[in-house]
């Protein structure tokens, strides 16, 4: 008797899960919603959200802040507040990201040691390059590329601990 009720249980236990499992089966497929990681590209398919921007002199996506960092002469930490800077091969031509302007601007300059000019902005190159606007200095930067610490260069030794 004890062999008969094991065996029934266990048959039991086993078609309940069957049940349940065909149950699954038969319940209808709700497509899921695509999610696409890093879906902003701009209208030249250039990733936003990665740090790109469509360059008109290089005609490809850049990041604007691998060129040369302009800090405003207006003191403040937010580096998000920096222009920079990329140039063609022959360097007779700039293009300026400013901050919180799309797009950017190209800058032409006649011949060496000359600025870079388009309408009031000027790029002068002078202590690495001074950007002005309507004659008034904006911008200006050491002439480094790549985005530049702000605050003091001074280094300070640390004592070395035995």
């Amino acid at each position: 008797m004890k062999k008969i009720t094991l065996l029934v249980v266990v048959l039991s236990l086993f078609s309940s899960c069957d049940f349940f499992k065909k149950n699954e089966e038969e319940a209808p497929k709700v497509p899921k919603k695509d999610l696409v990681l890093g879906g902003d590209k701009d209208e030249n398919g250039c990733l936003a959200s990665a740090g790109y921007t469509w360059s008109k002199l290089n005609k490809e996506c850049v990041r604007a802040f691998s060129g040369i960092q302009l800090m405003p002469i207006e003191p403040t930490d937010d580096a998000t507040l920096c222009a920079y800077l990329l140039f063609d091969e022959s360097g007779n031509k700039s293009e300026l990201f400013l901050p919180n302007v799309d797009g950017s601007i190209i800058l032409e300059r006649d011949g060496k040691n000359k600025p870079w000019v388009y309408g009031d902005w000027q790029l002068i190159p002078l202590n690495g390059y001074q950007l002005k606007k309507a004659g008034k200095l904006v911008y200006s930067g050491d002439g480094e590329i790549g985005t530049n610490v702000t605050g003091t260069n001074d280094t300070e030794e640390l004592p070395i601990e035995e």
